[in-house]
């Protein structure tokens, strides 16, 4: 087995009139594993690769999705609130940034995404465990709870705020 007939990279070929084993790629050819429904192109990441709305309609089974691969993938680290305080991180670990602080709030659905499929940081990329459906649907309940927890007053209907008011 240790010797087999098989070319390794950049090689003298007979069979080839250029004599290179290794061979250009197609047109329109991409690499495996860098195609996503993000990122249909295989573009690096950067500003253009950043979709600030979600590819599929937001609805509430989108979000409960969201929120159990959220705790079952991201709360070691991030803990259910998101503030970066997790078991793992209690245990020695270094702490990611909370997903409240303003640059996270700001950030688009399409960046934490990004994170997710590429990694950040202390932070591994997760495209091998994470369908990217779920990615999305973890993105967009990453977003509904920086908004649960920086709602103002003014966010809410009338009908919301009464409601509120009445409980206090």
């Amino acid at each position: 087995m240790y010797d087999q007939p098989k070319y390794k990279p950049l090689e003298k070929s007979d069979f080839f009139p250029d004599q290179r084993a290794s061979r250009q790629l197609l047109e329109g050819t991409v690499a495996r594993g860098t195609l996503d429904a993000a990122n249909p192109a295989g573009l690096a990441p950067g500003p253009e690769a950043k979709a600030t709305t979600l590819p599929m309609p937001l609805t509430r089974e989108l979000l409960a999705r969201g929120r159990e691969r959220f705790e079952i993938f991201c709360t070691p680290c991030h803990d259910r609130t998101g503030s970066g305080q997790g078991m793992v991180i209690r245990r020695g670990y270094r702490p990611p940034p909370s997903l409240h602080i303003e640059r996270l709030r700001d950030a688009p659905v399409g960046q934490i995404y990004d994170t997710m499929t590429r990694g950040l940081g202390a932070m591994p990329d997760y495209a091998q465990q994470i369908p990217p459906a779920d990615r999305w649907a973890i993105a967009a309940y990453v977003k509904a709870l920086q908004l649960s927890q920086h709602a103002a007053p003014g966010d809410l209907t009338a009908e919301e705020r009464a409601r509120l008011e009445a409980r206090h």
